[in-house]
């Protein structure tokens, strides 16, 4: 019967691991939803395609063509040379660069979308006013897109949780290391420990409950107040 202090291993590392992710997610997917918002780009509609790849591909896929990235012949090997290692592949990092790939049209869209329904008006009006378009960003779009920046930051941080495919591709179950929580509800059940399975999975079921129920609380409380 494995140890109950097990337990504690894969939910650490996955919080490490969606933490980690989404402030990431956050800093790449901020200018990434702001240049599709805004921009004219004959690109534009190819760099949103490829960002919303991840909505549509089986994780499988995903994690098969990562896995060939981020090994030995790949560049994640050579990444991983500088610092005396082989590979990227079943290590943490490989798991942080999987997840942000995977995560990250669940981030950029909402923003996105916060971005589009904001409009230019107010950032003419800021100009007007003598902002320079740094300070415009800062003081009056990312203010008026908070709601997209939380819904962002959600989805990312609770998709990150959840994802199973595109790990265990690149992860492997490597305790410790890439063993994170839905790695370790497959493995419980594969060698029939029902119990510790029982325990993680209501774990993540109670969870996304929260998660969910908070959104939609979030939401009308921004319908209603007009933030």
């Amino acid at each position: 019967m494995p140890e109950y202090a097990d337990l504690w291993s894969p939910i650490r590392l996955t919080l490490e691991l969606a933490g980690i992710t989404t402030i990431i997610l956050l800093l790449i997917g901020t200018p990434i939803a702001w240049w599709l918002s805004r921009s004219n780009s004959k690109w534009k509609d190819i760099i949103a395609v490829i960002v919303t790849l991840p909505l549509v591909l089986p994780p499988t896929v995903i994690g098969f063509y990562l896995l060939i990235a981020l090994g030995p012949q790949g560049p994640g090997g050579w990444i991983a040379s500088i610092f005396g290692g082989r590979s990227l592949a079943f290590t943490f990092e490989g798991l942080v660069v999987g997840s942000v790939i995977y995560s990250l049209p669940f981030v950029v869209q909402p923003i996105r979308n916060s971005f589009d329904a904001m409009g230019s008006r107010p950032l003419e009006v800021a100009a007007t006013l003598g902002a320079s378009p740094w300070n415009a960003f800062w003081t009056v779009a990312v203010p008026l897109a908070r709601p997209g920046f939380l819904t962002g930051t959600i989805l990312g941080f609770t998709h990150t949780i959840g994802e199973f495919g595109v790990v265990l591709m690149i992860g492997g179950n490597i305790m410790g290391e890439t063993k994170v929580l839905s790695i370790a509800i497959y493995d419980y059940v594969e060698t029939l420990y029902w119990t510790p399975a029982h325990i993680l999975s209501a774990g993540m079921l109670l969870f996304s409950f929260v998660i969910i129920f908070s959104m939609m609380k979030m939401e009308r409380y921004f319908r209603q107040t007009g933030k």
